[in-house]
């Protein structure tokens, strides 16, 4: 079993970043910004916004954060969405999900410049996704792919089985892995004799939501087992695959936490310099 180091990774794409921005910016420009907005007071997301705060500095991008009551209207979030789609020297925007009831998070997704959303949530980056000519990609799901490409796991022509079809990750892995010529298929809680489907797959990445969901019976020896999924089981954070009786048999495995979650961030980075190298016309 050989584990996939998600920190290392994104500690060195967090560096190449830092790198590029620094030439960037001795050229006299501004540095890349993302603004980030915050609605309510729930624990998980304020560790979330604190994080890409961390990481903002680490890399030397300008961090923005718009701190908004939990009862605040959906009028003035759009509002405020609306002045910083506005702002020229805003490259990124960014709403943490989930929002409180009142606010449509679909109406608070599309209202965000196409051109600024580098969680590559509106309507019109995923078209480009599934297109075949993203802009920005998903974090999770990019974050997901260079792991793959820095452990040289080739994905053309293997079977790859996604558990999952949520638009943040489902949806998107697969378009990624098509991409890449690998054989998707893509599973959910309606799929009849998951087991069966699971065991065939070469690359198998689980984003269901659901803590040890994928058992070592479910697993070919061999695989290559990504685990998207974050569960909280009383003080631990456990992954959808059962990650001690699955490690035997892969010849790869992200453990959790220290797997994905640190990619989805450097990812983020990533699109928010896509972002304003597009603005600059540095593409």
């Amino acid at each position: 079993m050989n584990l996939i180091d998600g920190k290392a990774i994104s500690a060195k794409c967090k560096g190449e970043i830092a790198d590029e921005i620094k030439s960037l910016t001795a050229e006299g420009r501004r540095a890349p910004c993302l603004a980030v907005i915050l609605v309510g007071n729930d624990p998980a997301s304020q560790v979330y916004v604190r994080n890409k705060k961390r990481a903002c500095e680490a890399v030397g991008i300008t961090s923005l954060e718009y701190l908004l009551d939990e009862n605040e209207s959906e009028e003035k979030l759009l509002e405020l969405i609306d002045f910083l789609n506005k702002d020229n020297n805003v490259d990124g925007i960014l709403v943490q999900m989930p929002v409180p009831k009142q606010i449509d998070p679909d109406k608070v997704i599309e209202a965000i410049s196409a051109d600024k959303d580098v969680d590559a949530f509106h309507a019109y980056n995923v078209g480009k996704l599934f297109t075949g000519a993203p802009r920005f990609q998903p974090c999770t799901p990019a974050g997901v792919m260079r792991l793959l490409k820095e452990y040289n796991v080739e994905i053309k022509g293997k079977h790859c089985v996604v558990v999952g079809r949520s638009n943040i990750v489902g949806k998107p892995m697969g378009a990624l892995l098509l991409a890449e010529d690998g054989t998707v298929t893509t599973c959910h809680s309606r799929t009849k004799n998951l087991a069966e489907i699971t065991k065939q797959a070469d690359i198998l990445v689980a984003a269901c939501g659901r803590a040890k969901m994928i058992t070592a019976d479910m697993v070919k020896d061999g695989a290559v087992l990504v685990d998207v999924g974050i569960n909280r089981v009383g003080d631990k954070l456990l992954g959808d695959i059962d990650f001690d009786a699955c490690a035997e048999k892969a010849s790869l495995i992200t453990p959790v936490p220290g797997g994905v979650g640190p990619m989805t961030i450097a990812i983020l980075m990533q699109n928010t310099l896509t972002s304003y190298k597009m603005r600059f016309n540095l593409q």
